[in-house]
């Protein structure tokens, strides 16, 4: 073999929360990483052989605190309903999705987080868990959701 030839690639996930209040004041920022699920890597295998599965198109929010598995499907606990994603970027190794919770959605103890291809249903792409954020009623949430592709 070639010692200049790519010999994998990795596939990693991370997600910047942003929670403002009623004022659009920030109260809280954070970094968090995720877990491509089984069920995510065979979307993106499908996805890559024909467009038979739906892109993804939402993102949600839960309250459940079950550690995060290859073999997750849905979140443990959905708070609200899921968000349709403002917008999907595509560059080189990265997609970028953006999700807005706006005053009213998904509130209470935010600890995990969900990538989907449907409003109900449909298949999961990532999930993380992490330590509660506090989404009062009258607060909003951004959630900046970066998948990378790196060959190694």
């Amino acid at each position: 073999m070639n010692s200049n030839e790519n010999t994998g690639m990795t596939l990693s996930g991370q997600l910047h929360i942003v929670l403002r209040d009623g004022n659009g004041k920030i109260k809280e920022q954070r970094v968090h990483e995720n877990l491509i699920v089984t069920a995510g890597l065979t979307f993106i295998c499908s996805r890559m052989k024909e467009d038979s599965e739906t892109a993804m198109s939402h993102m949600a929010l839960g309250s459940g605190s079950t550690a995060v598995a290859a073999g997750d499907t849905d979140l443990a606990t959905l708070l609200g309903s899921r968000e349709a994603i403002d917008s999907a970027t595509a560059s080189t190794n990265t997609v970028v999705y953006l999700a807005s919770f706006e005053a009213g959605d998904a509130t209470g103890a935010v600890v995990e987080a969900g990538v989907f291809n449907a409003s109900t249903s449909g298949t999961m792409l990532c999930r993380t868990v992490f330590p509660v954020v506090n989404k009062a009623a009258d607060d909003t949430m951004s959630v900046t959701w970066t998948i990378t592709l790196t060959a190694s």
